[in-house]
């Protein structure tokens, strides 16, 4: 049986419009520091986020989204940030840095399988929240 690391998720979230409170869950980033694993899953309901904000700028969001895709990844595109080490690349995506596409409240676990936590979080979090 493999080793079962703890690990820290966070749910990625669009809020259209800060003052009405409403948020669709549009993704998930998982770092387990002992397997060196930080990924994140990303998927928006285009059709749902156009009945929720019909106005929203989808092209600025989908921008965030790319880099924070880029950012996990430590993918030289995404900036400096990408090259840092991946705790502190998990650090950056979880902190709060804009209105619209925003981190919820990091959580924790344990798995023996990153990806696998990943793949479990995101369906239950993400498409199933669809």
């Amino acid at each position: 049986m493999a080793e079962r690391v703890p690990y820290a998720y966070a749910v990625l979230q669009v809020v259209p419009s800060i003052e009405r409170g409403e948020r669709i869950n549009v993704g998930v980033v998982l770092h387990a520091r002992a397997k060196r694993f930080l990924a994140v899953r990303i998927a928006v309901d285009e059709t749902r986020l156009h009945l929720l904000a019909p106005n929203l700028d989808r092209d600025a969001v989908r921008v965030m989204l790319d880099s924070i895709q880029l950012v996990a990844e430590g993918d030289p595109r995404g900036g400096e940030i990408a090259l840092l080490p991946a705790p502190e690349r998990f650090g950056w995506i979880t902190a709060p840095a804009s209105t619209v596409v925003q981190p919820g409240p990091v959580h924790g676990g344990a798995t023996d399988d990153p990806a696998r936590e990943l793949e479990q979080l995101f369906r239950r979090l993400v498409i199933t929240a669809e």
